[in-house]
């Protein structure tokens, strides 16, 4: 049975419904006391850690938090705190979806992992041979770009204008492809490339013969009974967290185009080409209280629940340093190792960040514990970082004799 500091509560800051506001001034002032609100709000469930939670949201301005805390290999606590419709004053709730951001990318990294161990991909294959046309730094031609490299972004390739699509490295569109490629060998340094990973989006289509969402979604959302996926058409909208983006200006703005249908697009989807339209780099929709079965899917070296996703070497793989980011961090395959979000303490896991959303998912494989952290929006990103550490200090450093949730 779940006990008092592990059930999950929301009580929204009291007071009348929230109208339209067009005047910026009226906007702000509305900012400052939902602000305010979050302050004093009682807590139930748990008493300690809630109350923290939420002074630290009132602190640095956030719309609405999700945390998961997992311990001793188990769920120990979840909180879903202020806002999922700030407009509509919808709280929120924990079984709702949010656009993760760039912790999607472990899931487009297991995806290829399945088919290395299925025969169709090799970490090591060119680039170019498995996506289709050339992947070459103009600079380096000689020099294969790898798929490994790819996913620990020291292909070289750069974000550029933007990533949205393959045409802009495509040398074949005869567009400014030679933009996409920084002056300097590949597998030389680590800079990170959302549009790396829209290409391995690519490569999966092309392994499999699958679209990228549906491939996800039918060999690694759905074997472990997990909700979500990259394709908003075929998700519930009720569910989806809104994303709201701080302007000075301006006050929270939210940011429809997190969740934006696909529709018709989807009838003249080229297996290979179009994958980019999921955002694999960044698309995933998905529950706090699911990511951290997630996690502890990864935790666990690639199995949960007697499910195994991908084999436990490839597990290993994925969470391995295979690249220095800087003295702190370094990264694996979709996933990369951090020293500073918590001082003193190793974590290995992923951080996300788009359309006013900032979330991270960060676990200690050998001692079984970890922390999923969502906001929706916030005037502070370091909101994430100090939820992390109040989080691990309440549960980890301090922890009482909490049994997991039933």
């Amino acid at each position: 049975m779940a006990t008092a500091a592990a059930a999950h509560t929301i009580e929204p800051p009291a007071g009348g419904r929230m109208k339209e506001r067009k005047n910026v001034g009226r906007l702000l002032s509305l900012c400052t006391t939902f602000l305010l609100a979050c302050a004093w709000l009682p807590s139930v469930a748990s008493p300690g850690i809630d109350d923290r939670l939420r002074a630290l949201m009132a602190e640095h301005g956030t719309v609405g938090l999700a945390v998961v805390v997992v311990r001793d290999n188990a769920v120990v606590h979840r909180s879903s705190l202020g806002w999922k419709d700030l407009e509509r004053e919808i709280p929120l709730d924990e079984d709702d979806v949010f656009r993760i951001a760039s912790i999607s990318k472990s899931f487009a990294a297991t995806a290829v992992m399945q088919l290395v161990e299925q025969g169709r991909l090799s970490l090591d294959d060119d680039a170019g041979d498995l996506i289709g046309f050339p992947v070459r730094n103009p600079a380096y031609p000689d020099r294969p770009i790898t798929l490994r490299m790819l996913m620990n972004h020291t292909s070289s390739i750069t974000d550029g204008t933007h990533y949205g699509s393959l045409d802009v490295i495509d040398p074949r569109t005869g567009g400014a492809w030679r933009d996409s490629y920084a002056d300097r060998a590949p597998g030389e340094r680590y800079e990170y490339s959302n549009l790396g990973y829209n290409m391995v989006g690519a490569i999966v289509e092309r392994a499999s013969g699958e679209r990228f969402d549906a491939y996800v979604r039918r060999h690694v959302l759905e074997p472990l009974g997990l909700y979500g996926g990259h394709l908003v058409d075929a998700l519930d909208e009720g569910r989806f967290a809104r994303l709201y983006r701080w302007r000075e200006d301006q006050g929270f703005v939210r940011s429809d185009q997190a969740y934006l249908p696909l529709g018709p697009r989807l009838d003249t989807h080229v297996i290979g080409k179009d994958a980019p339209v999921f955002s694999p780099t960044g698309g995933l929709k998905i529950s706090a209280a699911d990511l951290a079965t997630w996690m502890l899917v990864h935790m666990n070296h690639g199995t949960w629940n007697g499910v195994r996703i991908i084999s436990a070497e490839h597990a290993r793989a994925m969470q391995s340093p295979t690249v220095t980011i800087d003295a702190t961090s370094a990264y694996g395959l979709g996933l990369r190792t951090e020293r500073a979000l918590l001082p003193g303490v190793e974590l290995t896991g992923h951080t996300g960040s788009a359309y006013g959303l900032y979330s991270s998912m960060f676990f200690d494989v050998e001692k079984k514990y970890g922390f999923v952290v969502i906001t929706n929006g916030t005037r502070d990103m370091r909101v994430r970082d100090e939820v992390n550490g109040a989080l691990h200090e309440h549960f980890i450093t301090g922890a009482g004799s909490l049994p997991p949730e039933e």
